[in-house]
């Protein structure tokens, strides 16, 4: 059976939200949904969320999952507002515990964050399989991004996280806290060793002037023309590649506090005595 897949596009971040579904009045799950946030005015708004949350409403379905990719450090998830609104449980890849482990430090979080993915009500394994109503689903481990990522096999569908770019924009950073380029090109072959006819889904679109942002592409497409890793380029060669671009680039706008929020399965901080949550920024950390 193939899915049915609603895109959700979000400008200020260039992320895509999908919501899969057997069948209008079926079952849905919503892949990487987005949590506005005003980072100079450190205020949120559930504006991308919402539109999710009444498409769901309007088709009828109900939400079994809300899965993410990784910990984003692009936008904040809003795993936990759509969660209030519709139910469903919030799943991400078991290796959550090693990120969260690595930012508590960084935060210097002690007893507000617990590392075990309890914040989380499911944390998905290599290989594992799972029902989206009547969808077959299987979970990719695809690390290198981040020690974490997990893409999501839904029917022909490949939901791939922060691991492909279109072929005209190439590969994801690999230089954030646990990041491997070397395990990153071995995740990408992995990807692209499933039939060429295989959809592959961008979690991300930064496109080039002159083309409007898409986010759907194929295993065919990406092996022929994605300018990092397209075949007949090696391991050693794609990694010198993405070490020398990685040295070149700007850490996400929102890196810090989206993590914060996403390592608790899109929860605030607990609020202070005065009821109000706050972000800490590290000074010199990253």
């Amino acid at each position: 059976m193939h899915p049915q897949i609603a895109s959700f596009f979000d400008k200020v971040t260039g992320t895509i939200t999908y919501v899969v579904y057997d069948e209008p009045g079926g079952q849905a799950a919503v892949i990487d949904p987005v949590l506005d946030y005003d980072p100079k005015a450190g205020r949120t708004s559930t504006v991308s969320a919402q539109q999710v949350v009444d498409y769901l409403r309007a088709q009828g379905l109900h939400l079994e999952w809300i899965i993410e990719t990784h910990a984003h450090a692009d936008h904040l998830s809003a795993a936990h507002f759509i969660k209030q609104q519709l139910g469903g449980k919030i799943a991400i890849g078991e290796h959550i515990r090693t990120v969260q482990g690595v930012f508590k430090k960084i935060f210097n979080l002690g007893e507000d964050l617990s590392v075990d993915g309890r914040q989380f009500d499911y944390l998905f394994k290599e290989g594992e399989r799972f029902r989206i109503g009547k969808l077959d689903a299987e979970v990719l481990f695809v690390p290198g991004h981040t020690p974490a990522d997990m893409a999501y096999k839904v029917g022909d569908a490949v939901f791939v996280g922060d691991t492909l770019f279109m072929p005209d924009v190439g590969t994801a950073r690999c230089d954030f806290p646990g990041g491997d380029a070397h395990a990153m090109y071995r995740s990408i072959r992995k990807l692209l060793s499933l039939p060429d006819e295989t959809r592959l889904f961008m979690c991300h679109d930064y496109p080039p002037a002159g083309r409007e942002p898409a986010w759907e592409t194929s295993v065919a497409e990406q092996r022929r023309s994605n300018i990092h890793v397209h075949d007949g380029v090696t391991e050693e060669q794609f990694v010198a590649m993405r070490q020398a671009r990685d040295a070149t680039l700007d850490m996400p706008v929102l890196i810090l506090p989206a993590i914060q929020v996403n390592i608790r399965a899109g929860e605030m901080p607990p609020p202070e005595a005065n009821g109000v949550s706050y972000f800490k920024i590290p000074i010199n950390a990253l």
